[in-house]
């Protein structure tokens, strides 16, 4: 293995052998192993523990683990992290605050200690994981290549394996390692595909793993042909100043398939494959129609549709449209979209990134928009409307907080200010039958 894992290093250019690697180092087997077999290459390393304080003892059990383990000569770095009060503060889910945290403490011991890149030690299992979750998320060609051995500052040396030779590995080798008991839970997409999917997959072809990854290869280097063409298209194209992007009119219709193309101009910029019917429908139309991601604007004039950064309070027009066939929504934030049948013992789950609602209520379509002057609503548990400015008052929103709060609403009603209140009137009841659940994915 250990010979596989230097010519994965070699072959992919992955670093120099002049170079100190900063491991995230967590002391379950993968990052164990990966620690093992650059200590085994006389490769120049450094540890970085990651303690999120998500599992309690458990977390400071995997903390101290990982300090004993690393050798004297081996400079060790830790830091615990609130992740669940930052996870509030900022409005994201907590998998998403572990990432940024973990991202912003490396980017900066890279800068103090001179470190080259910071290595994870993600496998093939991963790989195969991190392609269906793209795939179900419908994040197109570029999705599809899952983990690349370098990105950014960031390197993957371990994904030349997979998690029964890590496993074996670390068996013959004598290797310890600790278990996160939370990687068999449901609780997210990953470990649904993993403990779920992958499973039955195998009964189906017992080495799927083995055709997915050569896929997954294979769609690579088709991606690298794809975004040959398409950046022959841009240059030839577009027409950027500092402002403003200008796409003419005339030249995109010549395009085909005009579709996919105006996707990929358009993703940069935020913009899904759900926006660019009606965009392409708008060439057809009269001018002056706008189009909004959650970072630019996109409006139709004459010649040219003209993409430019949206400035704060700028966009009052904004948002985002629920039909009753909608399963997922990706602007301005994954959420998916369940309608499920009450069913005896059912319980409410108490979570801010959930909202369960009496679906016979409702009337679709539903609107995802910013709060405006004189929107109000009836907050859980009241029996009076209130303003929304007011709640917002009473829970101490900053003006920041307030741009980026989002409301749904059945026309007129407003059913959930997202992440803080549903309405009273929509609430699941003793005699509700069907339900509408809304999960911000985590």
């Amino acid at each position: 293995m250990l010979h596989k894992f230097q010519n994965f290093i070699l072959d992919n250019k992955l670093f120099k052998s002049s170079d100190t690697i900063l491991l995230a180092v967590s002391g379950g087997v993968d990052s164990m192993v990966m620690t093992e077999l650059f200590d085994l290459g006389n490769f120049k390393y450094s540890i970085a523990h990651c303690n999120y304080g998500l599992r309690g003892k458990e977390s400071d059990e995997d903390e101290n683990f990982v300090l004993r383990i690393a050798k004297k000569n081996v400079r060790f770095h830790n830091r615990k992290f609130d992740t669940k009060k930052f996870a509030a503060k900022e409005k994201i889910s907590v998998q998403m605050a572990a990432r940024n945290l973990r991202q912003q403490w490396f980017r900066e011991l890279i800068n103090e200690f001179g470190y080259a890149f910071y290595a994870t030690a993600h496998h093939q299992d991963d790989q195969i994981e991190t392609f269906f979750i793209n795939l179900l998320r419908g994040s197109g060609i570029s999705g599809l290549h899952g983990i690349l051995p370098k990105s950014g500052n960031q390197i993957h040396p371990m994904l030349f394996s997979n998690r029964v030779e890590i496993e074996e590995f670390a068996r013959v080798n004598g290797v310890s390692y600790r278990n996160d008991s939370s990687n068999f839970k449901t609780d997210y997409l990953r470990n649904k595909i993993r403990l779920q999917l992958l499973p039955v997959l195998k009964t189906i072809q017992k080495d799927y793993a083995t055709v997915i990854t050569g896929n997954i290869e294979r769609l690579k280097q088709a991606e690298q042909i794809y975004f040959q063409q398409i950046n022959v298209v841009k240059n030839n194209l577009l027409m950027a100043s500092d402002e403003e992007l200008k796409i003419p009119v005339d030249g995109l219709r010549g395009l085909k398939p005009i579709d996919t193309y105006l996707f990929e101009i358009l993703e940069p910029y935020n913009f899904q494959f759900s926006d660019i019917k009606n965009i392409i429908h708008s060439l057809d139309s009269q001018t002056g129609k706008k189009f909004f991601s959650r970072t630019h604007k996109l409006v139709r004039e004459r010649e040219f549709l003209i993409i430019s950064m949206l400035k704060p309070d700028k966009n009052p027009d904004q948002k985002f449209i629920i039909n009753k066939d909608t399963h997922e929504v990706r602007i301005p934030f994954n959420l998916t979209v369940t309608q499920i049948v009450k069913s005896a013992g059912f319980q409410i789950l108490k979570n801010p990134n959930i909202a369960m609602l009496d679906a016979e209520r409702i009337v679709f379509p539903l609107e995802i928009r910013h709060w405006r002057k004189g929107d109000y609503f009836f907050p859980l548990g009241m029996n009076h409307k209130k303003l929304v400015s007011d709640f917002f008052t009473d829970n101490k929103f900053s003006a920041s907080d307030k741009e980026r709060t989002w409301l749904l609403c059945s026309g007129s009603d407003i059913l959930w200010i997202i992440r803080h209140r549903i309405d009273e009137r929509f609430k699941v009841t003793v005699s509700t039958k069907k339900i509408l659940k809304l999960e911000l994915e985590v």
